[in-house]
């Protein structure tokens, strides 16, 4: 399920008609654990100010058909600042992961976003929202997709100043990477101010 914006144009309508009607990945993923059908999960607008680049929908999202819905959703809101009224704000903030569907699990565990879906969806619907003001690459598919050379997530998101004005990354919300925030207390100390106010200028100038 795709959430859309004021910001919504006759050409961006039928684009997104296209990705959801997307079937590139069903064979794929009805060959998983959870054999489930394409439902690609994503949020968009033409006037979107800020980007939220993600890996993948989780099981929780893929239900739901809403971005985040899920505790990586609510730590990632706590990380900007922000509540679910302007989160959830398609006109102000676009949320497209590096694979639009749920991909699925393996022994338990989510697979990997297939690399067809960017390939063939990413930088036509990326074009499509061209008043971006800062990029949130969160996780390493996101990094290495939208950065020349990125090193590991924790050398990545170190040089963070390094992004700025025009993009941040950040290790993934998953509450799995308590243990990394607690390694990296300059993320919470330093990172999160920066990145809250600069979510701030963005989504009230």
């Amino acid at each position: 399920m795709a959430d859309v914006g004021a910001g919504y144009t006759e050409r961006m309508d039928t684009f997104l008609s296209d990705i959801r009607a997307c079937s590139i990945c069903a064979d794929r993923f009805a060959a998983t654990e959870t054999a489930h059908t394409p439902r690609p999960v994503f949020q968009v607008s033409s006037t979107a100010r800020i980007l939220i680049a993600g890996q993948a929908p989780g099981m929780k999202v893929h239900l739901s058909g809403r971005p985040f819905t899920d505790p990586s959703g609510d730590r990632l809101r706590d990380w900007l600042g922000i509540g679910a009224d302007l989160f959830y704000d398609a006109s102000r903030v676009a949320i497209v992961p590096m694979g639009f569907c749920f991909p699925g699990y393996r022994k338990g565990s989510d697979l990997p976003p297939p690399a067809i879906c960017a390939k063939t969806w990413r930088q036509d619907l990326l074009d499509h929202m061209p008043d971006i003001g800062l990029t949130l690459l969160i996780g390493g598919y996101a990094q290495k997709w939208h950065l020349e050379k990125p090193g590991s997530v924790t050398d990545t998101v170190a040089q963070w100043r390094d992004h700025l004005p025009s993009a941040l990354p950040l290790p993934h919300p998953s509450w799995r990477n308590t243990a990394w925030l607690k390694r990296n207390p300059w993320f919470e100390a330093e990172l999160l101010p920066v990145l809250r106010a600069r979510v701030q200028e963005l989504l009230h100038d």
